[in-house]
């Protein structure tokens, strides 16, 4: 079957056209084969995990631990927290990491570049325990300052950095940072929310401390993401949510903990969502993602050099380890109307600050409209969008 035959809503009009969906950085859509692993689940195998012997039990246990096996093959990671998304995952970092070992004086390297989800918690933290927050800027030619960055890492402790920008698509220099953080002895968080969907990464070989990533960004379910953890991380790190399943007894004088990932996730656990995942991982495996992403940044080229020739402003480089993300704005068009116009004709595009309000401010903007390409499209979609923009361009500008 053709890999967009295996995508049950690519096969959708809206408006009376066919869908061409360009909001990937946003989600992706998911192929049958995930569909119908949780609708098995709930349909065959539904029951909790890690409490029971039945045979239901013991189904529903194995396939959410196959997803965190799976992840660790992957990623070749020793440590996979399972959580609701990199959201969670980062926050995680805060709460299990950050209060055990940052104090007052303490500093915290952020940049400019960075997703809400990874400035919020640090703000909210700091404003907790007195701890600085240190911005690196982000140059004209959409990169992070690194001399800024060099000179801000003296005296650091923990440093956190997008792997990809969600409006750039710029893939920043992480091996360097790494190094560099390291160092100085500096941990490294790495939000590679935008990053692992278009390349896979050697988490050990790679050297962070801590990655964080979700599932719906890479054909996977919406609600579940994962934080990989190195061991002595892993070490440093204490509970903050307490309940069942994280703990190994609990008397009225106190409890004691488990020492696996389980001591991270209380409660019960996204279960069919961890088997959507799962799925979503073998699918990915049945083809070859660096060719795929090499493929996707030539058409993001393509449509942004076809675009600046029509008097719009480009956000991004678009080199060849960058995201197949093309961030815009017309001169004179508002964003929201172009996104209007274009899903009148079946073209799913997203436009606002895309949760990075400070990198928008940098650039001197408010927002901008973003078409973000995976796996499932292709050029004829990205020919199709270029015309229809020209036509818009021509017929209200």
């Amino acid at each position: 079957m053709a890999l967009r035959d295996q995508f049950p809503i690519l096969q959708r009009e809206v408006n009376g056209y066919p869908l061409v969906y360009l909001d990937n950085a946003a989600t992706t859509q998911k192929p049958q084969v995930v569909i119908d692993a949780m609708n098995a689940y709930y349909s065959e195998s539904n029951a909790n995990v890690h409490r029971a012997v039945h045979t239901l039990a013991g189904e529903a246990t194995e396939g959410y631990e196959s997803c965190r096996t799976k992840l660790k093959q992957r990623f070749n990671a020793s440590k996979a927290i399972i959580t609701s998304g990199t959201t969670e995952a980062i926050n995680l970092v805060a709460h299990a990491w950050g209060r055990a070992n940052l104090q007052k004086g303490d500093a915290i390297l952020l940049t400019e570049m960075e997703h809400h989800s990874d400035i919020v918690p640090w703000q909210m933290l700091a404003e907790e325990r007195g701890i600085e927050l240190r911005y690196v800027p982000v140059t004209q030619h959409f990169t992070l300052d690194m001399e800024a960055f060099t000179h801000a890492l003296d005296g650091a402790k923990l440093v956190c950095v997008v792997h990809t920008s969600n409006v750039l698509g710029v893939r920043n220099p992480l091996e360097e940072i790494i190094e560099a953080s390291h160092k100085v002895g500096a941990k490294v968080l790495i939000d590679a929310a935008q990053g692992v969907p278009h390349s896979t990464v050697d988490f050990t070989a790679f050297g962070a401390d801590f990655m964080a990533f979700s599932a719906h960004k890479m054909c996977g379910p919406t609600g579940i993401g994962a934080l990989l953890v190195q061991p002595d991380a892993f070490e440093e790190m204490q509970p903050f949510m307490g309940g069942g399943d994280m703990i190994e007894t609990v008397t009225i004088e106190g409890s004691t903990y488990q020492t696996n990932e389980h001591k991270f996730e209380a409660g019960t656990p996204r279960i069919a969502e961890a088997i959507g995942w799962s799925a979503a991982l073998d699918w990915m495996n049945t083809f070859d993602l660096d060719a795929e992403h090499a493929r996707l940044i030539e058409i993001a080229a393509w449509v942004a050099q076809e675009l600046r020739s029509m008097g719009i402003t480009v956000y991004g480089r678009h080199g060849e380890h960058d995201a197949a993300v093309v961030s815009f704005l017309h001169p004179t068009i508002n964003s929201e109307d172009m996104a209007h116009l274009l899903d009148a004709r079946g073209y799913a595009v997203r436009t606002g600050h895309h949760c990075a309000q400070p990198l928008l401010t940098r650039l001197g903007i408010s927002g901008t409209v973003r078409a973000s390409f995976y796996i499932y499209n292709t050029r004829k979609e990205a020919e199709g969008f270029v015309q229809e923009m020209k036509e818009i361009t021509e017929k209200f500008a």
